[in-house]
């Protein structure tokens, strides 16, 4: 339960970095996922522990974008809206990720609760790589990642996860709406 407890202060440092469109929320990119590779393997929850990994990756990755992805090597990624042109292939990446890890979690894996698990997992993918290009559609992504697995988490009496997730919620809202209005100002 400690960890889980730091893990929950972690990401709302996280949060509160990424809702401030800090490119130092990538540093605890690095050391939430950590944390929580081991919460979620000890809770069954492989695909969430597996996509702790993947998030891992993508913030050396989203540190790079956020800091040399602009127009000039010294100047830092601007938050955009999605291109219409990368949202069929998200879908289609979304479709094939999620019945990828539906197979993988029935097939190899204990897991009782594999669809919503590898329903919150193929989001979080296309979410976080949303993210590392600094679409600001990447926070309604997260709304529905939060709420689902809020109600998961709860399921499997991860209460303080949970809690955390149901704020990650709300706060999606209000950074959807922040970075929306700085679309244009940078």
């Amino acid at each position: 339960m400690l960890l889980e407890i730091i893990g929950t202060v972690v990401g709302l440092i996280y949060l509160w970095l990424e809702y401030k469109a800090s490119i130092y929320l990538w540093i605890t990119g690095i050391i939430m996922p950590a944390i929580y590779i081991f919460i979620y393997y000890n809770a069954g929850l492989y695909a969430d522990f597996g996509i702790n990994i993947y998030y891992l990756l993508v913030a050396v990755y989203g540190w790079i974008m956020w800091r040399y992805g602009g127009k000039t090597a010294t100047k830092e990624l601007p938050i955009t809206r999605t291109p219409v042109k990368v949202i069929l292939p998200l879908v289609a990446i979304f479709f094939i990720t999620f019945a990828f890890i539906v197979w993988i979690l029935k097939t190899f894996t204990d897991s009782n609760v594999p669809v919503w698990d590898a329903f919150t997992t193929a989001l979080s993918i296309i979410g976080m790589w949303m993210l590392a290009r600094k679409y600001s559609e990447q926070w309604l992504t997260w709304i529905v990642v939060d709420l689902v697995s809020s109600g998961l988490y709860i399921y499997k009496e991860l209460y303080f996860t949970a809690g955390l997730y149901a704020l990650y919620a709300v706060i999606a809202v209000f950074g959807y709406r922040n970075w929306n209005q700085q679309i244009g100002n940078e």
